[in-house]
């Protein structure tokens, strides 16, 4: 059976482990990048069956984002008697952060592009990926069976109760049960809250970084 390579592109650490954990549990190669950059030279390569992309990364009026688009909306598999076009092709999984659901969720959907929102639950997840890597060609049939990736189902509010709170709840959060994860509207407002805070953190740390 071919090696099936899934490309994340996301900065987020917490997301990017949550990630590789559970796609790892499959044996799929999975790489990790955190910026367009990155992101575009891993595209040129053509290794890839599938890229799961947060539009924060990608930023929907840049390059990157033009480029997935593309080769999202590109044809799904011709008939196997079509010998002329090429057995692989990429699919793409933009992740969309909550706090950026009302002005990003309706533009995909008008483009008919494949979306996940963050956080996610589990299973709706999986069969996305699985989906889309049936339509790349990598694997035949979907899979709604997970492997041995596990998550502690953890209260929505243990995760949300503190900024400092442990990273296995943010992932056991991350990949809640549709039963588990359930949101008050206090409870989202505060998730915003600190998903903006780790932002403005990161967007910190990186220009303190350009200017050594």
């Amino acid at each position: 059976m071919p090696e099936i390579g899934i490309l994340i592109v996301d900065d987020d650490v917490a997301n990017q482990n949550a990630l590789k954990s559970l796609l790892d549990s499959e044996g799929w190669r999975v790489r990790i990048v955190p910026d367009a950059s990155h992101a575009l030279a891993e595209l040129a390569t053509s290794a890839w069956n599938l890229a799961i992309v947060n539009v924060v990364v990608a930023d929907l009026g840049g390059p990157l984002f033009a480029i997935l688009r593309e080769l999202s909306e590109a044809a799904v598999l011709p008939s196997p008697d079509d010998l002329e076009r090429p057995g692989k092709q990429l699919r793409v999984l933009f992740l969309v952060p909550v706090r950026l659901a009302a002005s990003v969720q309706p533009f995909l959907e008008s483009k008919a592009l494949p979306y996940s929102l963050k956080p996610y639950h589990l299973h709706e997840f999986f069969e996305k990926v699985s989906d889309l890597l049936v339509e790349s060609g990598a694997i035949e049939e979907p899979i709604r069976t997970m492997g041995n990736f596990a998550v502690k189902r953890s209260p929505v509010r243990k995760m949300r109760s503190s900024s400092s709170g442990s990273h296995h709840s943010r992932r056991a959060a991350m990949f809640a049960s549709r039963e588990d994860y359930q949101m008050t509207e206090e409870e989202m407002a505060e998730y915003e809250r600190q998903e903006e805070e780790e932002r403005k953190k990161r967007e910190k740390a990186l220009r303190d970084r350009e200017r050594l």
